[in-house]
């Protein structure tokens, strides 16, 4: 028995306002898709920044102290560290008015640098976060610290000219 098209009617118009959105789909994929995307593009390009900034640090740090262990007196130590220095702040875009240096001896009490002694040379600096205005001082907070350490054995014919 054959369906009359009264019954049939009512069905087939439920059905084609069931699908009225036909591509909305599609839509919301790129909006959705967008707006995950730009979060995760600025992630990336914020940590790249910021891994840069660590190697350039470390490498810094390793140099710095190996150029230190390794002169034969203060001033040649001074001249070498700051050349070493500025080669890396150059090779690794760093902020040279950010970039602090300390040295420390072990064993402590002594002269720093001295004969035989073990040399740690520490390099901090700040990265500053990408896309970020100068606006209300945002700038100045939106920084990252960066910090690496290295030791060395200082040559035991240090001082001796």
């Amino acid at each position: 028995m054959r369906r009359s098209s009264r019954w049939a009617e009512p069905w087939r118009r439920a059905r084609a306002a069931a699908s009225d959105d036909t591509g909305s789909a599609a839509l919301e994929f790129i909006a959705v898709g967008v707006l995950m995307l730009v979060p995760l593009v600025y992630l990336v390009i914020a940590l790249g920044a910021i891994q840069g900034q660590s190697l350039g640090a470390e490498a810094g740090a390793r140099h710095v102290a190996r150029a230190v262990a390794t002169a034969a007196d203060e001033d040649a130590a001074t001249e070498r560290a700051d050349a070493v220095l500025r080669s890396v702040v150059a090779e690794y875009g760093i902020d040279p008015k950010r970039v602090r240096v300390s040295f420390t001896c072990r064993p402590a009490g002594g002269e720093c640098p001295a004969a035989g002694a073990t040399l740690v040379v520490t390099v901090s600096t700040e990265v500053a976060l990408p896309l970020v205005p100068p606006v209300l001082g945002l700038d100045r907070v939106a920084r990252v610290p960066v910090e690496a350490s290295a030791a060395q054995k200082v040559s035991r014919f240090w001082g001796s000219g």
